[in-house]
Formats: C-alpha cells, sequence, structure tokens
C-alpha cells in the first residue's frame, strides 16, 4: 500500500502533468514526419515498399498510426488521470475551505506582517462591542467573509479573509485544460476532413466518393456524413490594376456557388470567400487554391472522343504559370498521355521560352508533350494525377523531336503523328479547392481555452487575504484597535490593503488623521504596535508605544489573556 500511495502520489503532483503535456507534445511529432494509415493508407503502403529495410519496424512501432497507437493513447490516459488527481483534492480542500469560518484570531497581531493601532477617544461613546461591530460592516462591504468572536466579551475580535477566487481561478485553469484535452480528443475520434477540387459547373456531394482526400477520425462512421451539395456556378478573382509595383496582384477571391443542405431541399444562392468559409450540414467549407482548368477533347486513333472535359492545372509559378498532365486510359488502341503548361498570358522569348506575363486570360496558350503507351493504370495501383511517369512511355511530340512540341490556342485542334488520335484545346475554366472540416469538439476546446485563459488571469491577479481586528476598553474609557494583515502566498500589495482598511475604520468612528491617540513618556514596550501620534500611518517602521500609553496596556493585557497556541 505504501508504494501504491507514492506512485500515486507522483502520478498526481503537477510536476507530473507538466511532464506528461511535455511527453504528449513530443509524442505527436512521428504524425507529421512518417505517412498516417488513416489518412492515406495507399502512401503507407509504398512507404513500406520503398523502404524496404525500416518501414516494417515502423510499422511495428505503430508509427503510421501514431494517434490511436497504444503508447500515444497511454500517455494521453496518464495526462487525464494526472490532471484529474490534481484537481479533484483541491477541490474538495477549497470547498471545505470556504465552508469552514477564518482562522482564530491570534494571540499578538503585532507579530504579523502589517499591523496598526487606533485609539478611540472615550467622549466619542463608542463602546468595544460597538466598535467590533462596526468593523466587521466595513470589512464586508470591502468583500471579507467575516466571523466575530467573543462579541460581548472584554476582548472581542474579528476573523476575515478574502481572496477565494485566487484558488477558483486556479482550478478553473486546470479543469479547462482537462477540458481542452477532452475536446481534441472528441475531435479526433469523431471528426473529418477532406479535401476536394471544384471546376465551374462542377457539383460536390458530401459523400465519401465526393472527396478527392478523405481523412477520417478514429471512430469515424460514413452515417455521420450529411448529404448536403455545393455547386460551383463562377470563380471570380478581382487583381489590382491601380497600384504602382503590384499590378496583376490578386486582391479579391470569389466564389458563387449553390448548395442544397439534403437532396430534396430548396437550392440556395451563397457566396465562398477566403476566411468567410460556408457552415452546411455540420462542416465548415473553406477556399484555399484555385487556378485554371483547360477544356480538351481528345480523340483516340479511331477517332473516337476517348476524353473531354477540363483538365486542373497545377500552379507552378508566377502569374498562375500552371503544369498539365492528362491521362488518356480510354483511348485505342494505345492510351495516350500529355504533359506540359499552360499559361494565361503566353510570352515566348528569343531563346523560345515560354511564360506568363499576366495571370488573367489575354493570350492563353496550352504548351504539351504526348506520349502513348501503358499509363501502369489497369493494375489498380495509385498514381498522383498531376504527375506523368514516362519511362514506359514512347514520346509523340516533343521539341526534341522532329514533330515538335504542341502549341494551342482556344479553339486550335492538332493531329497526333502516326495516326494516335488528336487533341483541341476548346477553352478555360476556373477552378478552386476546397477544405471540409467537421470537428465536434472544437467549439467546446474554444470555450474551455478561453475558461483557462480567464482562470490564470484570475490566479494571477487576485490575492487571498486575511484580516483580524481585536478590539477592547482602556480603563479611563478610550476604546482601544489594533488590527494585522497576512497575506497566502506574496502580496506586495498587502501594504496598501492595510492602509485601506485604516482608513476606512477610522472614517468609521471620525478620527482625525488615522484617530491614534500621542503616547505618553515613559519606558519601552516588549511588542510592536503602531501607536504613533496623531496622522503616523501603519507600517513595520511605527514606533513603539511607551509603557503608559493606553494601547501599550491593551496590547500586554491582550497577549497575556490570548490562547498560548502558535499563530495561524
Amino acid at each position: 500500500m505504501g508504494m501504491l500511495r507514492w506512485a500515486w502520489t507522483q502520478l498526481t503532483s503537477m510536476r507530473t502533468a507538466l511532464f506528461l503535456l511535455l511527453m504528449l507534445a513530443v509524442a505527436a511529432v512521428p504524425g507529421s514526419l512518417f505517412p498516417q494509415r488513416p489518412a492515406n493508407p495507399s502512401i503507407v503502403t509504398q512507404y513500406i515498399k520503398d523502404n524496404p529495410d525500416y518501414g516494417k519496424i515502423l510499422d511495428s512501432l505503430q508509427l503510421y498510426d501514431v494517434y490511436s497507437s497504444a503508447w500515444f493513447s497511454a500517455i494521453y490516459i496518464l495526462l487525464f488521470i494526472s490532471l484529474i488527481g490534481c484537481v479533484v483534492p483541491r477541490a474538495i480542500a477549497h470547498y471545505k475551505a470556504m465552508r469552514s469560518q477564518p482562522p482564530r484570531t491570534p494571540a499578538r497581531l503585532s507579530r504579523l506582517p502589517e499591523y496598526g493601532t487606533l485609539v478611540i477617544p472615550a467622549g466619542a461613546g463608542i463602546p468595544a462591542s460597538r466598535a467590533i461591530t462596526d468593523a466587521a460592516g466595513l470589512l464586508k462591504k470591502r468583500g471579507y467573509r467575516v466571523d466575530v468572536r467573543d462579541r460581548d466579551g472584554a476582548r472581542p475580535s474579528i476573523g476575515a479573509e478574502r481572496g477565494f477566487l485566487r484558488e477558483v481561478g486556479n482550478l478553473v485553469f486546470h479543469t479547462s485544460l482537462i477540458g481542452v484535452l477532452v475536446s481534441v480528443a472528441v475531435g479526433g475520434l469523431f471528426g473529418y476532413s477532406g479535401q476536394r477540387i471544384l471546376v465551374e459547373g462542377d457539383t460536390f456531394v458530401n459523400t465519401l466518393v465526393g472527396y478527392d482526400q478523405f481523412t477520417p477520425g478514429t471512430n469515424f462512421q460514413s452515417s455521420q456524413l450529411q448529404p448536403y451539395s455545393v455547386q460551383l456556378d463562377k470563380f471570380e478573382i478581382t487583381f489590382d490594376r491601380e497600384s504602382q509595383g503590384k499590378n496583376g496582384q490578386p486582391i479579391d477571391f470569389r466564389a458563387d456557388v449553390t448548395t442544397r443542405d439534403a437532396p430534396d431541399a430548396p437550392a440556395k444562392t451563397e457566396v465562398l470567400k477566403v476566411n468567410d468559409p460556408l457552415t452546411l450540414g455540420g462542416t465548415s467549407m473553406y477556399l484555399t487554391g484555385n487556378g485554371y482548368a483547360p477544356v480538351v477533347t481528345i480523340r483516340d486513333g479511331a477517332g473516337n472522343v476517348a476524353m473531354q472535359g477540363p483538365v486542373v492545372a497545377k500552379l507552378q509559378g508566377d502569374n498562375y504559370y500552371s503544369s498539365a498532365v492528362i491521362k488518356v486510359p480510354d483511348a485505342k488502341p494505345d492510351q495516350l498521355a500529355f504533359a506540359g503548361f499552360f499559361l494565361p498570358t503566353a510570352f515566348i522569348t528569343e531563346e523560345g521560352v515560354s511564360f506568363s506575363g499576366d495571370p488573367e486570360l489575354f493570350n492563353p496558350q496550352l504548351t504539351l508533350n504526348s506520349y502513348y503507351g501503358d499509363l501502369g493504370l489497369d493494375d489498380g495501383s495509385p498514381q498522383n494525377v498531376f504527375e506523368l511517369d514516362v519511362e514506359k512511355l514512347t514520346p509523340l511530340n516533343a521539341r526534341n523531336l522532329d514533330a515538335g512540341g504542341i502549341t494551342l490556342s482556344p479553339g486550335a485542334s492538332y493531329t497526333l503523328p502516326d495516326g494516335k488520335g488528336s487533341i483541341s484545346f476548346d477553352g478555360v475554366k476556373r477552378y478552386i479547392g476546397v477544405d471540409i472540416h467537421h470537428n465536434p469538439g472544437q467549439l467546446y476546446a474554444l470555450i474551455f481555452a478561453l475558461l483557462a485563459v480567464a482562470g490564470l488571469v484570475t490566479s494571477l491577479y487576485v490575492n487571498r487575504r486575511r484580516v483580524w481586528v481585536r478590539t477592547g476598553t482602556h480603563q479611563d474609557g478610550r476604546t482601544m484597535v489594533e488590527y494585522g494583515l497576512l497575506a497566502r502566498g506574496e502580496d506586495h500589495r498587502l501594504a496598501g490593503e492595510a492602509a485601506a482598511v485604516r482608513r476606512l475604520l477610522a472614517g468609521a468612528w471620525d478620527l482625525d488623521d488615522g484617530g491614534s491617540q500621542s503616547a505618553p513618556s515613559g519606558g519601552a514596550d516588549n511588542d510592536r504596535a503602531d501607536t504613533r501620534l496623531p496622522g503616523a500611518g501603519a507600517g513595520a517602521g511605527a514606533e513603539q508605544a511607551a509603557p503608559g500609553h493606553p494601547a501599550a496596556d491593551f496590547i500586554q493585557s491582550t497577549a497575556g489573556s490570548s490562547e498560548s497556541k502558535k499563530e495561524q
């Protein structure tokens, strides 16, 4: 049992929680270094195939499934247990402290960090019981929780306490950290994200086959997908044509779309812009990219249309200089492929190098090389649609061949050599790239993060303070008041609080300049007291009361009659 108690104490310490939080951050790093099976299983398979020496070793260590691995889950669970083990006992202890009375009045208030005394003249008609009642009311108004002791006795006193929000803020901070972790876990388990390229006129339907790339959460179910649809009607870019030195820079992107929340739902016209996502079916759709898609028609050697439609050109340089890859697996008798560049505003240098001089379609041009042969698609092997492996293909057109390369303007056609077919450039459309995200824990993570910040700020700027006030009646009829303040932890503003308490008490009893009475001359006193001349302030450097001074007699008698236990 002793070992288990020691292990539990170590696990639930704040030091361990911080260490586990650091470990969790380090453990997440392999997830960005190695391909992850939930995101793209085919890439993981190819990675293991390309790296036979250590690929399987990494797989056995679950480095392709980092976020669902046993070791990552173990760190996550231990962090939960550690934080909960830290918070729950502290919350119980704080609850008990809030319900309990303030600590008993110390025997010698003069030993506290901030201490002072006040003397109420006998003619003021304020006995010790009334003075203690007045002090209790003033401290309550100042936010203290007050407990009056021995109200009708010879030495009534007050124990007061404030600043419980400091520990509340601390507990809120640590509880919110747990909430953030839970929210992130919920998002990782039940969320999903995906990407899709939409050419003008295309429609995206929120189904698994509707995504170009899809990353599911660990516990994702396809039934979570709500079948909404988004059609890209038109995409426009506004370019800067006025600012000097920024001519042609894009300044605004606007996608006009038609959406349906369900297949039988009415259509709605909406606008998708950068940093202004669409919200549909519990998902957020963000505009993340754009470009041009040349529209081509390709006929095979038999004269049949083997491919017709837009081809997404991938951005490669300035002014929308883009690469284009076209694969035609349905061409007969030989499969065809094309690779080259699309230039919105084509220019050719004296050396024959083509480049785009402007991002708009002032002189669009499609420059291609052509190939025929086996594209390697029939065996089901995954391929990148933006890349073409020409090792097993036979070139038909290229700049270094007699046939030369293919250069097309909109409306132009080209007949391939050896009767392999033809290609025509029919026009240009725009496309956009969108990211679709569903994270059920995102809102809660934000709320808990804000609560954590609020709790942290509260715990830093609220101070836990205790005040004790004791009164008594001197033999000459004057009412003697002494008070002391103590902070839980470091508090640089405690002296200011002591001065404020002194002003409140003095003001309640109409005492001039703090209401201290001058001390008659005499011998020394064994205790520190702030019974200085009228107008003197409280503090550690206050003059001591002479033995004949009423405050000195009161302090001595109070100290002698108090409990002998240690002050808190």
